[in-house]
């Protein structure tokens, strides 16, 4: 239990000064100094709590001290990822303190525009930067998030090493489903690793169709045209296929999936879910199970799995809270270490991309919610009721993990672990990403 909320909120209070004796000796003033990481961590529980209790005035108090001592721009980590917080906590409060139960909140919209890389002067550390769609900042504040940390670009290297093992050569035909394949990036190491593969053998080149998911038709195309430049670049024969997808609803999508997915004849399949899952997950995984099945219908060669190793799907907003500030507070750490003080890539990632998730996370309820990320033993439990088998790892595939993190990534804080042919991915001793393969 946390504690009482009055004896907690009394102390945080008063934490936040000291006592220094003036030239005099005569009289003692009190002088703010800026809170430790572990007592912001404190604040931002205690205001969640207070939140959880319905206790909107003190709330408001305290995101006003917290909101003080946390900037976007500010010298440590725990400073920026506070003030994330903050802003979620107040989104919340604004969201939720007059909505009655009979009244849901409307879905939590996010539009992003105009992101500031240096404090404006006379800033005092309110929102720097507004929300308004705009999907070419998404998009580099995505190509940063590539970029700058190894998660991405690992969940990619090691789904297309599983697909090429899975897949024997001399196949003649592969189609791959892509889950959200937003830009395609994880796809032109695996067209030029199977254009090496063929230059090898007596086999040539196989016929490579991608069928790619999104939300936005103009994307998909752009995101089609350049895959096939590449494609064609390597004389690798090349199809792409957009399958629009309306919203997140997998029911829908499990009723049109066989329809809209048509494999030729000889053609292996491989079905691609990087860090997408859990935009299907609702308040019960009934609708997920059955796009599961219908997936598993398809008799794909392999499937491959990604995501955060993290549960912000829990019912209970407190625990989803506690949840997500320790997963964010790995996260900004990691990229504190790893990347210098004036970095604009880190800014845009840390405001934009995860940034948008903290508010989710913690200001949306109910439909509006989407980053329900779930733990490495739900996926595999769901998995393994519909008949899936996990793919073994190859010895090859570990030792070349273990080198994309000493080549690109080589701070020692990045940790890597193999269990039950798995790959857990995280920063010090907090797993933060898994990565499987099944079939």
């Amino acid at each position: 239990m946390l504690g009482s909320r009055s004896q907690l909120q009394s102390q945080s209070q008063s934490q936040l000064m000291i006592s220094s004796n003036s030239h005099d000796q005569d009289q003692e003033e009190e002088i703010p100094r800026p809170p430790t990481a572990f007592h912001l961590r404190q604040l931002l529980v205690t205001c969640a709590d207070l939140i959880s209790q319905s206790d909107h005035s003190a709330a408001k108090r305290l995101l006003s001290i917290l909101s003080s001592n946390s900037s976007p721009f500010g010298d440590s980590s725990t400073e920026r990822l506070a003030h994330q917080f903050v802003r979620a906590l107040s989104l919340r409060l604004d969201r939720h303190g007059n909505t009655t139960s009979s009244t849901p909140a409307a879905p939590l919209v996010f539009n992003i525009n105009n992101i500031v890389t240096s404090p404006p002067c006379g800033t005092n550390n309110k929102m720097l930067f507004s929300y308004e769609s705009d999907q070419e900042t998404l998009r580099s504040s995505y190509l940063s998030l590539n970029q700058i940390t190894p998660f991405i670009r690992f969940s990619h290297l090691t789904a297309n090493q599983a697909i090429l093992e899975a897949i024997q050569v001399g196949q003649r035909a592969i189609h791959i489903i892509d889950f959200d394949i937003m830009h395609g990036v994880q796809w032109p190491p695996l067209m030029q690793a199977l254009a090496e593969r063929s230059n090898n053998t007596i086999h040539p080149p196989p016929m490579l169709r991608i069928t790619g998911t999104g939300h936005d038709l103009s994307i998909l195309h752009r995101t089609g045209d350049r895959l096939l430049k590449f494609a064609q670049s390597l004389g690798l024969r090349f199809q792409f296929h957009p399958l629009l997808l309306l919203n997140n609803d997998p029911t829908s999508l499990a009723l049109y999936l066989p329809s809209a997915i048509t494999l030729l004849p000889g053609e292996a399949l491989a079905v691609n879910c990087v860090l997408h899952l859990h935009r299907f997950l609702k308040d019960d995984s009934r609708e997920l199970l059955l796009f599961f099945h219908k997936i598993k219908a398809l008799n794909p060669k392999v499937v491959t799995v990604a995501e955060r190793e993290a549960n912000h799907n829990h019912p209970l907003f407190l625990h989803r809270f506690l949840e997500a500030l320790d997963h964010y507070t790995a996260l900004f750490d990691s990229l504190e270490a790893t990347l210098p003080p004036n970095s604009r890539e880190r800014l845009a990632v840390e405001q934009i991309w995860f940034g948008r998730e903290i508010m989710d996370i913690v200001a949306a309820e109910g439909e509006g919610r989407r980053e329900r990320h779930q733990r490495f033993e739900i996926w595999e439990m769901m998995l393994k009721s519909v008949g899936f088998r996990k793919f073994p790892l190859s010895p090859f595939a570990i030792s070349q993990a273990k080198l994309l993190l000493r080549l690109h990534y080589p701070s020692e804080g990045y940790q890597l672990q193999i269990l039950n042919n798995s790959f857990f991915l995280g920063w010090q001793n907090h797993s933060l990403f898994s990565v499987s393969s099944w079939h």
